[in-house]
This record gives structure tokens, C-alpha cells and sequence, in this order.
């Protein structure tokens, strides 16, 4: 996909002006070969490049959820990057290079790659975010992510420098085995452990790490918040379940309270926020910070073995169903929007269900799978990691998660009360592909939550390779 991403740039030079449309076209035919790659790849298990990289059900799975949401991403940006007028090609080359960076991430063994993949998928979704310029809230997004990505990111290299001091190497499964035969220094790797996870905390915006979230999600264009809501934060997740699972199961003791702090803060202060935004994009920014907190859930057992992988399945069937439901919602803001950030507030959907029934149909069931209602994938996916993590002995945390969920209901069903019971007249923007997208999303919301079995099979093969 990197390969790709390299040509497209040199290809570029030769497309006209009049058809830069080609650029996204054959972005989108890129992700699609890389993703056939994948899945061909599904079923393998196999390490490379001296251990630093591992192929396994884990990696495949995500590495398709990464291909499919560049897909989405795609979607999205193809008639919004028009009408915004900010319609240049090297937004889709961008895509790509991010991607590549969470396709690193997935097969990641080794501390350095994990870093390197990390600053692969963040650099260009800094500049992705500013891409709206000379407008000043997309410039202030970019910087703000960029200079908070960047402190988060000295984080992660401390972390791993102090990780290197305790165990004489940055390899998941060497820090392992240097535990095991007693030469690590257990005091120092803590802290180093402690260092990786602030970093990651802040990709996936989990509390006390999310302060740059709903500022950076309102100032950039949305097709590019979009993509970010579900590729970094499922990017940051992948990072935090490989590494912690597969290479700091010896601190257990130490950090299992922390990531049970970190997964009720998330929830409680990502929904108890959300009650009181009036713009939709600040509202599914909190929204994703408190199903940041939802996924979280599945990494606090990451030292018990026995049950890890029941909520490692967990984690990743919610990941594709917040995936799907976000990417449908986002669909729905982008029809909504218009040039210098109007059509952003709720009161714009007011009458859309009037005027508009198939979308305001099609977001009611985004708002009511995020929500956690049936008969949506959002409900499946929720009553499935709440098992594992019940299953782990995690009841009080499994209690806050459902108190949460139900004061969710408050601003998700404002959504569609205000859509339906307010009177008012919504114009939106008829484009194909924002329309297919939120078709399919809506259908493969109810379709897979009716019929979850195969995904759930899916995700439940997607084990890590445990050395």
C-alpha cells in the first residue's frame, strides 16, 4: 500500500487538472488490492524481519478493518472535498501513507515498529487535518494535534527507552522472555509501560488524554474526522492489545487498576460531556471518547491468559461495529453541512425526518446502535465485550458500562426527537456517494445485528500470537 501511495504521487504529475477525480479512484482500487492481500493472508501465522513483525488472525482482522475504512474514507471525501473546495489530489495519497501506518501497527512485534508505525499514520492525519486551510479552525485542529500528538508521542519513546533499560530489548516477545529468566528489572519496565500507555492513551482519546479531541474534530473537515474517529482510535487499540497482551502480562498487578481508572473515567466523563454540546461534530467527538472507554474494557484483564482472548474478540467485533455506525453517522453530517461550518448545530436536523425520511431513517439507527439499542449491530457488539469482561470479573466495571450506556440514550435520542417531533426545514446535499454510504452502513447496522454470527466467528478467530 506504501508502494502505491509512492506511485500515486508520481502519477498525480501526470493527470489533468480537469480529471483529479482519478486520484481518489485509484486510491480506492490501491486499498482494494491491498485489502484482497489480506485476506489472503487469513488462516497464516508467521513471523518476519527477525521477529519484528508477526502475521496472525489479530493482524489480518484489523488490517481489513483499516482497508475498509479508507474505503469509507474515500467515500466520504469524493464529493465533499469538491464542494468544501478543497479538492486536491494529495489528500488521497495522504489517506494511503496514514493507512500503511496502521497496517504497520497491526502486524507490529517490536517496540521501534510500533513507534514508527505510530508517527506513519499520525503525520499525515496532522496535515489531513489542517487541509481545510486558510480556514482557521482547521488550522487550529492541525496544530493542536500536532503539537499534542507530538508530546504524546515523546511519551512513547521514553517508555520504550526505559523498557529497553529493564529488559536489554525493545522485542514484545524478548521482554517476555527476559522476565521469565529474572534479568528484567521490574521497577523500571513499569514505569516504562506506564509511559507507552499515556502515548496510546492519548491516540484512542481516552480520559485524561482526550482534552485535543473535540476541538480537533470540530476544526477539521469532516470526511477527515471521519476517518480519524475510526482508524487512529482503532490504530491506538490495536497498539494497546498487542503490546500490553503480548509483552506486560507480568504487570498485571501493577497496571490493571490503572486501565480500570482509565476505562470508568472514559465512559462516565466522555457521556456525562456529550449531554450538553448543541454542534454534532463536538457531540460524536465526546461520543467517541466514551466508546473509547467502552473498548478499554477489554484490555483491563490483559494479564489474565486464560480469558484474554475472549475479550480481545470482544474489543474487535465492537471496533467493526462503531466502525460501521460512525462512518453512517459522519455520512449523514457531511450531507447536512455547508461552506463556513453551517448546518453543524442540532436544531439543523430539525423536519429532516419530514423532508427527508430515508436519511433521517438511516441516521435514527446510527443513533440508536450507538446507544446500544436492538435489534443494531451496536447492541450485539455491546452485550458481547460487556460478557468477556464480565466473564474477566469485571462486574463493577460491566455496571458503569450500562449506566453509562443509558445516559447515552439522553443525546443520542436528541438526535432523533429533534429529526422527527421539531419542526423546520433541513436542505441537505444530494451526492452519490455520501448517499451510498449511509445506505450501506444503515443496512449492514441492522443486517449484522440480526444476523451477527459470521462477524462474531470472524472476530473470535482473530487471536493474537502469544509467544
Amino acid at each position: 500500500l506504501s508502494s502505491w501511495a509512492t506511485l500515486l504521487v508520481l502519477l498525480d504529475l501526470f493527470i489533468p487538472d480537469s480529471h483529479k477525480n482519478l486520484t481518489a479512484l485509484l486510491a480506492a482500487l490501491g486499498l482494494a488490492l491491498s485489502m484482497g492481500f489480506s485476506i489472503s493472508q487469513f488462516g497464516q501465522q508467521f513471523t518476519a524481519f527477525n521477529g519484528m513483525v508477526t502475521v496472525d488472525g489479530f493482524a489480518v482482522f484489523l488490517s481489513i478493518v483499516f482497508q475498509a475504512s479508507g474505503l469509507f474514507g474515500i467515500a466520504l471525501a469524493y464529493d465533499y472535498n469538491k464542494r468544501m473546495g478543497i479538492d486536491r489530489s494529495d489528500y488521497y495519497t495522504l489517506l494511503l501513507f496514514s493507512i500503511s501506518g496502521m497496517l504497520l501497527i497491526a502486524i507490529a512485534s517490536d517496540l521501534i515498529i510500533v513507534f514508527l508505525a505510530l508517527e506513519l499514520l499520525s503525520i499525515p492525519l496532522y496535515v489531513l487535518a489542517g487541509f481545510a486551510r486558510p480556514r482557521l479552525d482547521s488550522e487550529e485542529a492541525a496544530l493542536k494535534y500536532f503539537l499534542l500528538g507530538a508530546f504524546a508521542g515523546g511519551f512513547v519513546v521514553y517508555g520504550i527507552a526505559l523498557v529497553f533499560g529493564a529488559t536489554a530489548t525493545t522485542s514484545l516477545n524478548g521482554i517476555v522472555a527476559a522476565v521469565s529468566a529474572g534479568s528484567a528489572n521490574l521497577a523500571l519496565l513499569a514505569v516504562g509501560a506506564a509511559l507507552i500507555l499515556v502515548g496510546l492513551g492519548f491516540k484512542v482519546a481516552a480520559v485524561p488524554f482526550h482534552m485535543w479531541t473535540p476541538d480537533v474534530y470540530q476544526g477539521a473537515p469532516s470526511a477527515v474526522t471521519a476517518f480519524m474517529s475510526i482508524g487512529a482510535k482503532a490504530a491506538g487499540f490495536t497498539a494497546l492489545l498487542r503490546v500490553f497482551i503480548s509483552a506486560f502480562p507480568s504487570l498485571t498487578a501493577d497496571l490493571t487498576f490503572v486501565f480500570w481508572m482509565l476505562a470508568a473515567l472514559t465512559m462516565i466523563l466522555g457521556n456525562l460531556l456529550a449531554i450538553v454540546q448543541s454542534n454534532i461534530k463536538r457531540l460524536l467527538a465526546y461520543s467517541s471518547i466514551a466508546h473509547a472507554g467502552y473498548i478499554l474494557m477489554a484490555v483491563v484483564p490483559f494479564g489474565q491468559l486464560q480469558v484474554v482472548s475472549d475479550s480481545v474478540s470482544g474489543a474487535l467485533f465492537y471496533l467493526v461495529g462503531y466502525a460501521l455506525t460512525s462512518f453512517g453517522a459522519w455520512s449523514v453530517v457531511i450531507a447536512l453541512e455547508r461552506n463556513e461550518a453551517q448546518g453543524l448545530d442540532l436544531q439543523d436536523y430539525a423536519g429532516l425526518g419530514r423532508k427527508y425520511p430515508l436519511l433521517a431513517a438511516s441516521m435514527a439507527v446510527f443513533m440508536l446502535s450507538f446507544t446500544g439499542i436492538p435489534p443494531t449491530l451496536g447492541f450485539v457488539s455491546k452485550f458481547y465485550l460487556f460478557r468477556s469482561v464480565l466473564e474477566a470479573g469485571y462486574l463493577s466495571l460491566v455496571l458503569i458500562g450500562v449506566i453509562t450506556s443509558l445516559i447515552s440514550a439522553y443525546y443520542y435520542l436528541r438526535v432523533v426527537v429533534i429529526m422527527y417531533m421539531q419542526p423546520g426545514d433541513p436542505e441537505i446535499t444530494r451526492e452519490t456517494w455520501l448517499q451510498i454510504t449511509a445506505t450501506v452502513a444503515a443496512l449492514a447496522t441492522l443486517i449484522f445485528g440480526i444476523f451477527s454470527a459470521p462477524l462474531l466467528r470472524w472476530a473470535s478467530l482473530a487471536l493474537l500470537w502469544i509467544y
